[in-house]
């Protein structure tokens, strides 16, 4: 099984290959979620650091379907990233000019949902002359443990469950 570092991750700018892309106590990373039902970003420093996290939620808009529509999360999502980025930046109290990554959810997850998340990440990447990470939605369920607990060591066990995936894993 693969070793994964906390720190490494592939960094995607345009008209490069990617390139590992390190990051140290100051890196500010724009992260977006829109892999499902709820649009959301957040800012985190250091890899640690959640400076904020804005979340919209879709739970009101599919309850009368009995569960969440796709092409109708994928509008909501059209709607609302650009007020959930906004208010993320604002929340954190930083100048756009001060986030070093973009970074978006690209997998699992419903597929006009995730083409918002990452058309957004990618344009801003682009706008602003900074990288683009893709993230697996799985191993960011994974990583979430170190936002809690920076100091967790390696080998760890793991019981994942989000919506249809199910995944006993050791890392």
């Amino acid at each position: 099984m693969a070793r994964a570092t906390p720190n490494a991750c592939a960094a995607w700018r345009p008209g490069l290959p990617a390139e590992p892309l390190r990051v140290d106590a100051s890196t500010v990373v724009l992260a977006i979620e829109t892999s499902c039902d709820e649009t959301a970003a957040a800012l985190v420093m250091g890899g640690h650091d959640v400076l904020s996290s804005v979340v919209s939620t879709q739970i009101d808009l599919h309850a009368q379907y009995g569960g969440v529509v796709p092409e109708i999360a994928s509008r909501a999502h059209l709607e609302h990233l650009n007020p959930v980025i906004a208010r993320a930046i604002v929340e954190a109290g930083i100048d756009e000019s001060r986030i070093d990554v973009v970074a978006a959810t690209v997998g699992p997850g419903l597929i006009g949902a995730l083409l918002v998340g990452v058309s957004a990440a990618k344009s801003l990447a682009l706008t602003w002359g900074k990288p683009f990470v893709g993230v697996n939605h799985m191993e960011a369920h994974l990583y979430a443990a170190f936002l809690e607990d920076p100091t967790l060591e390696f080998p760890l066990v793991v019981l994942l469950v989000s919506g249809g995936h199910t995944m006993l894993i050791e890392m």
